[in-house]
């Protein structure tokens, strides 16, 4: 009974995909008394603020919209609005390698274990749209070109900072995440720092946002994107999370030429 009221509940704040049909059943789930009759005001909220306007915003695409909800609820755990918002992204663009890689790359920066619990969802949707193995990256493969100057950098730095008291971490730092991980071609660089840096908003992890935020914006990342994911994340990871970014997104940004 709990899990299905708050099924209930967390398909409030959704987004209807593209067809008609689809939002459609989004509205009448909307409707259902449940919500209505506990919490009419975020009802109310969600039609008029999540549907009816910040998945409509021009700032950031639907597609970019869909990375960064994903990313943030594998990253905070929040899996039972996973199988809507996995749906959600294959219908606005983003392929099943990508939703594989996302899982993946999350595993390095929010947890194995939230990366796992997102498996369930994703499996079930692979299932029910007839993805197989042949629609996803394999383990290992050819990688994209590594920028050697700035990763001699990038490790430079790390390394003389933490080499004397972790040198486990900066080894793996530098061996599975800049010289692997980041390297793999199912996820185009762009979108891997996108992914990255909404998964570092929605949990709180500020420190980490000004070397990520960089890279995205060196990626491809656009000033008004930034601020978008944003304004996005205010819904999905809380007002505090992103309030508490904010002011580094903005150094960032301000920071950079234009």
């Amino acid at each position: 009974m709990k899990m299905a009221a708050a099924s209930l509940l967390s398909l409030c704040l959704l987004a209807g995909p593209a067809a008609g049909q689809a939002s459609t059943a989004g509205a009448n789930i909307m409707s259902k008394p449940d919500i209505r009759g506990v919490a009419p005001a975020l009802e109310a909220y969600a039609q008029k603020f999540v549907i009816g306007d910040l998945w409509k915003r021009p700032g950031l695409s639907r597609r970019d919209r869909s990375i960064v909800t994903v990313a943030a609820l594998i990253a905070r755990g929040q899996t039972i609005e996973l199988p809507h918002y996995l749906a959600l992204a294959l219908d606005n663009g983003v392929k099943p390698s990508e939703i594989s890689e996302i899982i993946t790359h999350l595993a390095f920066y929010t947890g194995w274990a939230n990366a796992l619990d997102a498996i369930p969802a994703a499996s079930e949707l692979f299932r029910s749209r007839n993805i197989g193995a042949d629609q996803l990256p394999p383990a290992s493969g050819p990688q994209l070109p590594l920028d050697e100057a700035a990763e001699k950098q990038r490790a430079t730095r790390v390394g003389e900072q933490f080499e004397q008291i972790t040198p486990s971490l900066v080894q793996y730092t530098t061996d599975v995440l800049f010289r692997d991980l980041w390297l793999r071609p199912a996820l185009a660089p762009r979108d891997r720092s996108l992914v990255t840096v909404s998964a570092l908003i929605a949990t709180g992890q500020v420190a980490q946002i000004t070397y990520h935020l960089n890279r995205a914006m060196d990626n491809g990342l656009t000033r008004e994107e930034a601020g978008e994911v944003l304004g996005h994340l205010a819904f999905y990871a809380g007002w505090p999370n992103t309030f508490s970014a904010a002011p580094v997104v903005k150094d960032v940004v301000e920071k950079r030429p234009r």
